[in-house]
């Protein structure tokens, strides 16, 4: 059966991004595929700690080689046949833990050699975020320069938003005054379903697209 692995880097289980992905894994579970979600912040690992033990002359690894508890995950992902990343949008930026994630991921494909990117296997690649931001505005870098990385190793990924969304269930429990919870209620109602739909098309759609 062919096998689409989930990141979820943020850090509430039953949250936007949380909610974004089970769609996405429900989409791909449908269509006939593997769908397995990995949460980042149950994991303890670290960022790339410049070992080079990747780089070594005669032993040279595309998937990286320090172990800890993102190790198997890293495995996993260089025998999938696709992959979904998914974070919120914190300072205009996805989480630490993806950031962090995506360190460990694409480092071990750059050839200082030659400054090529090459990934264990080609795969169809799915980036999602979810933010406080309009499409109008919003300050969002997302995946930044690692996206780069992701788009030459693994191929050009397909892109997936969520604007403009809640923070919270209960806006006046926290000191949250610049946001009018009923501004957010109106844009929720218009789009959150529409944003889950899609997710969920997106995540059918790559499973369609691995198993053809």
């Amino acid at each position: 059966m062919k096998k689409i692995i989930i990141i979820d880097g943020g850090p509430r289980k039953n949250m936007n991004t949380a909610a974004m992905l089970a769609k996405v894994a429900e989409g791909a579970t449908q269509a006939g595929a593997e769908a397995k979600v990995v949460r980042l912040y149950d994991l303890a690992y670290k960022g790339c700690i410049s070992c080079l033990a990747c780089k070594i002359k005669g032993r040279a690894s595309n998937v990286c080689k320090f172990k800890d508890a993102l190790t198997p995950v890293l495995e996993e992902i260089a025998q999938a046949d696709g992959l979904v990343l998914g974070s919120p949008i914190y300072f205009g930026d996805v989480t630490g833990q993806m950031r962090t994630f995506l360190e460990r991921l694409a480092f071990p494909w750059l050839s200082y050699n030659d400054y090529s990117m090459t990934a264990p296997k080609k795969m169809p690649v799915l980036l999602i975020e979810t933010m406080n931001g309009s499409p109008e505005r919003n300050n969002s870098q997302g995946y930044g320069s690692m996206e780069y990385c992701i788009a030459a190793a693994l191929g050009q990924p397909e892109h997936l938003n969520a604007y403009n969304t809640y923070q919270v269930k209960n806006y006046g429990n926290f000191e949250l005054a610049g946001f009018s919870e009923e501004a957010k209620r109106k844009w929720r109602d218009e789009h959150w379903e529409q944003d889950l739909l899609k997710a969920f098309e997106a995540g059918k759609r790559m499973a369609q697209h691995i198993m053809a």
